[in-house]
C-alpha cells in the first residue's frame, strides 16, 4: 500500500514484529534496527531495486548524519514547538488517510489510534524541523562573493548550464463584478435551497457531488478529512466546531463564497468535516459592464489622461498590488520578488501576458483570481526577459545561489567530520558492515 510513502518516525511501521533492538548510538541519540528495517521495506516499495544490503548501508549512513544534527541541538538547547509543524502535519494525515482509504484502516493498520497515529508524526516532523535549524545555524553568517560566483559559473559546462524559462515583471488592475452584491444574494439563496432540501431529508454527500464548487471536495460527497481549527477559514471553523456529529450549520460566507457544513467527526483541536460550497455568479450584462469600464480606463492609460499606477491606486481591487501603482509582487513576504515565470501563470493571465511587448496594456479580460472568484483585469507587461541558456548577466541570482550552495555543501561536510570525531559512536555488530563506517570514521579501525 502508499502508506509506506508517508514520512513516519523510528520504528512506527512494524515496531510490534520487531524486536527493538538498538543499531547505533550518536551522542545521547539512538538508531533503532526497525528503523532501518521500516525504511528499506519503503524504499523497496518505492521501487528501488539495489541490493538491500546497498539500501540498508545508505540509509544507516542517512540517519547516523541525522542524529549527529539532532544531538547538537540538545548541547545548544535547541527546542521545537509542535506548533511550528502542525500545518504540515494535517496534510501528512489527511495524505494517509486518504491512501488507507479511512482512519478506521488506518487506525487498524498501525494498531494504534488516529491521536496515537497523529502524535508520531508530530515527534518525526519535529526532527526534521530540529535538523533544519542546526543546519540553518552552522550556514547563516555563510556567503559568497562576485568572484566566487563568477568562479562558480565557469565550472559549469556550457550543454550543461540549464535553459532559463521565459520570466516578466508586469502590472494589473483589478475590478470586481459590478453589482456584486446581487450575485451574493442569489448564491446565498441557492445553498439555502440546497439546506432546505437535507432538512427535507436529502443526502447531504448526494448534494455535495451534485452542486458544491469545491473541486477537491465534491466528489468525496463534500468530506475534507481531517483538519485543524486553525488550519480552516475562522468563519468556517467557528461554524464547524460548534456542531455535534451529524449537526449541519447554517449558511456560512468565507473568501470562497458560501458553505453548509456537516460535522463528521470531532477529536479534540481537529474535526472532519464536509461541505457545499456555492460561489457567486456572475451574468453577461455585469461582465459586459466591468469589461466596458476598464478598456475606457485603458485607452485613458494609453493616451496618458492618468498613469497606471494612479489608476491601480485609484481604482483597483487587487489588495496585494494596488498600495504598489498595480505592480504585481510575489505574495512570500521574505523575498516580494517581481520575475515570475511566463507559464507559471494560470491561463487567463498567460494568454494575454504572451502577447504584449513591454510597455503595453492589454484589453480588458475575465479572470479567476488565486480563490477562484470571478474578477475582470487589464495587465501592462514591464519587462520580459526571453528563455535563455543560463548566464550571469540575466541569471545572477541563480548562479549565486548555485554557488552558496555549493559552498554549504563544503561545509556541512567538514561540520560533519569534525562532529564524527567529537562525538561518541557506537554501531552495533549487525550494522558494522558498510564500508563507509570507516572509510568515514564513524568506526576506528
Amino acid at each position: 500500500p502508499m502508506l509506506m510513502l508517508i514520512l513516519l518516525p523510528e520504528g512506527f511501521l512494524r515496531s510490534q514484529v520487531l524486536v527493538e533492538s538498538t543499531a547505533a548510538i550518536v551522542g545521547q541519540e539512538m538508531v533503532l534496527l526497525s528503523s532501518i528495517e521500516d525504511r528499506v521495506y519503503q524504499e523497496r516499495l518505492g521501487g528501488d531495486r539495489r541490493a538491500v544490503e546497498q539500501i540498508r548501508c545508505d540509509v544507516l549512513r542517512e540517519m547516523l548524519t541525522a542524529k549527529l544534527f539532532v544531538d547538537q541541538s540538545r548541547i545548544d538547547s535547541l527546542i521545537i514547538s509542535s506548533a511550528y509543524v502542525e500545518s504540515d502535519l494535517n496534510v501528512r494525515m489527511n495524505d494517509a488517510i486518504r491512501s488507507a482509504g479511512s482512519e478506521q484502516i488506518l487506525e487498524e493498520y498501525f494498531r494504534k489510534d488516529i491521536i496515537e497515529i497523529r502524535e508520531d508524526i508530530r515527534q518525526a516532523l519535529i526532527e526534521q524541523r530540529t535538523i533544519a535549524e542546526v543546519q540553518s545555524s552552522i550556514v547563516q553568517d555563510i556567503t559568497v562573493t562576485p568572484n566566487e560566483v563568477r568562479r562558480f559559473f565557469s565550472t559549469i559546462p556550457r550543454d550543461s548550464l540549464p535553459i532559463i524559462p521565459t520570466r516578466v515583471q508586469v502590472s494589473i488592475i483589478q475590478f470586481d463584478a459590478p453589482d456584486f452584491e446581487t450575485s451574493r444574494m442569489e448564491a446565498r439563496q441557492r445553498l439555502l435551497d440546497i439546506r432546505n432540501k437535507i432538512l427535507e431529508g436529502q443526502s447531504f454527500n448526494m448534494m455535495a457531488v451534485l452542486y458544491s464548487e469545491d473541486p477537491g471536495s465534491a466528489s468525496r460527497g463534500g468530506e475534507l478529512g481531517f483538519m485543524l481549527k486553525g488550519e480552516l477559514e475562522k468563519a468556517y471553523a467557528d461554524a464547524a466546531f460548534a456542531l455535534q456529529p451529524g449537526g449541519i450549520s447554517r449558511i456560512v460566507e468565507s473568501r470562497y463564497g458560501f458553505h453548509l457544513i456537516q460535522m463528521i467527526e470531532k477529536k479534540g483541536d481537529m474535526a472532519n468535516t464536509r461541505h457545499i460550497l456555492v460561489k457567486p455568479k456572475v451574468n453577461a450584462e455585469q461582465t459586459t459592464r466591468a469589461i466596458n469600464r476598464l478598456d475606457s480606463l485603458a485607452q485613458a492609460i494609453r493616451r496618458d489622461s492618468i498613469s497606471f499606477e494612479d489608476a491601480a491606486r485609484r481604482f483597483s481591487t487587487h489588495k496585494d498590488s494596488r498600495t504598489n501603482g498595480g505592480t504585481f509582487v510575489s505574495t512570500n513576504p521574505s523575498d516580494r520578488n517581481r520575475w515570475f515565470e511566463l507559464e507559471g501563470f494560470n491561463q487567463d493571465m498567460y494568454i494575454q501576458i504572451r502577447e504584449l511587448k513591454i510597455g503595453e496594456i492589454s484589453d480588458a479580460f475575465m479572470a479567476t483570481d488565486d480563490d477562484g472568484n470571478t474578477v475582470y483585469r487589464i495587465v501592462r507587461l514591464d519587462d520580459e526577459i526571453p528563455a535563455h541558456r543560463a548566464n550571469l548577466k540575466d541569471d545572477y541570482q541563480i548562479m549565486y545561489n548555485g554557488a552558496l550552495n555549493q559552498k554549504q555543501v563544503g561545509i556541512f561536510s567538514d561540520w560533519i567530520k569534525e562532529k564524527i570525531e567529537k562525538t561518541y559512536i557506537k554501531v552495533s555488530d549487525e550494522c558494522s558492515s558498510c564500508s563507509f563506517l570507516v572509510d568515514e570514521g564513524w568506526i576506528k579501525e
